[in-house]
């Protein structure tokens, strides 16, 4: 991954959804204009014995086991902002899981590994960690960023953290936690041939203890292939490490590093078992090729968490914007004994497209056009999981012909989500008629059948030149 990704300044976030009637305010009065509108080092086994804001969440029935899973925390030298986002993550969580069985932190605690930065991660951690929760922290990349070698970095790692390896293995009220560590620096990540092995030996060992019950695996770097966000995996030994994990549909394989956000259903991947990203506590990354960019403006709001509710025959798996103080989406819901052939969160679980209400609205902001460019404004379409993008299309009215065609995001991990959105067509001609069509498009690439259109046309350069 491009790991030179820093935060960007925040953006302004709609406070709430714009009406009708200010829609049709704020955009053209034209209605005849518009068209269709209805359109790892050491290796040791070692056995250690919320307020929500939506009651929904709150799970019937006794747990058998309760943990947080984090990542990405990317607490900083000279700033307190990843800390102070860290310690708000700690007090909600403590709110949200009053009794905590363990803590996990998947890679990345701190930016570059320098002491000081450990030192404000583990004394914020000390001050809010709950005395009955089992500490686990995997190494990441970031955690060897500090010009020592790859050894002395996980010298550093173990003595600062507490843990007894960057590879272990936790058995917690008859559950077992296996954590994995990247072993360089190297943003892909490294998972060598005889850590994979080992992986192998204690899946054996949680596989013989109770087949039945899931066994929890954790690493910095996704899997290529699996999770939203994935293409930032590991090449080397990447068959090798999958299929270590296949051959035990009961793994729940947790990761971090992508930073992508936990309200894209891809963020849960089943196919010989099961992967899960864990989002980020610092900023969030998103896909190439959309207008907003992979850092967009706002990122470095977004801080996210994972809460993991064992019961005896499913795992819940909350999601929770910890910015928002509130949780995003449902529950995933994975049910046990594993049985790949009844997995709810395949690559194929998706086939309807998304879709405009008939009551959907597509005008152009007159306010915002000039000579050059067009701001258009539209409701969002809806969609049985989650409306990704937008494909907004510019063309000559006249001819029909094509001039700029390009992908948005439909800016689903802001809170709220803006409604309507607002997107801007730039290297437009002077005084010329166009139409604009928005086609929406879900996460799997459904895309709507029927488009949004309205004609627009931009200034003249006098009347450009006057405003």
């Amino acid at each position: 991954m491009n790991d030179n990704r820093t935060g960007q300044k925040d953006g302004s976030i709609f406070k709430k959804e714009m009406d009708r009637r200010a829609f049709l305010q704020k955009t053209t009065l034209a209605a005849s204009a518009t068209i269709g509108l209805s359109l790892a080092n050491s290796l040791n086994l070692i056995s250690a014995s919320a307020a929500s804001s939506a009651s929904i969440m709150n799970s019937a029935g006794k747990q058998d086991l309760v943990f947080p899973v984090i990542s990405d925390i990317h607490i900083h030298n000279s700033s307190n902002k990843t800390l102070e986002k860290f310690i708000t993550t700690l007090e909600q969580l403590n709110k949200a899981v009053p009794k905590q069985d363990a803590f996990l932190v998947v890679g990345d605690l701190t930016d570059y590994g320098y002491e000081s930065e450990f030192d404000k991660f583990m004394s914020a951690y000390h001050a809010h960690k709950q005395p009955g929760a089992v500490s686990m922290f995997a190494i990441g990349n970031h955690d060897y960023w500090n010009g020592l070698s790859a050894a002395d970095a996980q010298k550093r790692f173990l003595s600062k953290t507490g843990m007894e390896s960057i590879s272990y293995h936790k058995v917690i009220k008859g559950y077992h936690f296996i954590i994995l560590g990247t072993e360089d620096g190297l943003t892909e990540g490294t998972f060598s041939v005889k850590q994979i092995n080992w992986l192998g030996e204690q899946l054996k060992i949680a596989h013989e203890d109770d087949w039945k019950k899931p066994i929890f695996v954790f690493h910095h770097q996704p899997i290529k292939g699996t999770v939203y966000g994935s293409e930032w995996g590991f090449t080397q030994n990447r068959d090798l490490f999958y299929n270590t994990l296949k051959e035990y549909p009961q793994v729940i394989s947790f990761s971090g590093h992508t930073h992508y956000p936990l309200d894209d259903p891809r963020i849960i991947h089943q196919k010989d078992f099961t992967s899960v990203g864990t989002s980020t506590g610092a900023y969030v990354w998103l896909d190439a090729g959309r207008i907003q960019g992979e850092v967009p403006e706002g990122a470095d709001v977004l801080n996210q968490a994972l809460i993991v509710e064992v019961h005896n025959n499913k795992v819940l798996i909350k999601r929770r914007d910890i910015h928002h103080n509130d949780w995003t989406g449902d529950p995933f819901e994975i049910s046990y004994p594993a049985n790949k052939r009844k997995f709810s969160y395949t690559e194929d679980r998706d086939k309807k497209a998304p879709f405009f209400t008939q009551d959907a609205i597509l005008s152009i902001n007159h306010e915002m056009t000039s000579a050059t460019g067009m701001a258009i404004m539209f409701t969002q379409a809806k969609d049985d999981l989650l409306v990704h993008d937008y494909k907004v299309a510019a063309k000559h009215a006249d001819s029909g012909e094509p001039v700029k065609e390009f992908l948005a995001f439909s800016e689903f991990y802001k809170d709220p989500v803006p409604n309507p959105l607002t997107l801007t067509i730039d290297g437009l001609q002077a005084n010329t008629a166009y139409l604009i069509e928005v086609h929406a498009m879900d996460a799997y690439g459904n895309v709507c059948k029927r488009p949004l259109r309205v004609l627009g046309k931009t200034k003249t350069m006098a009347a450009a030149k006057t405003v």
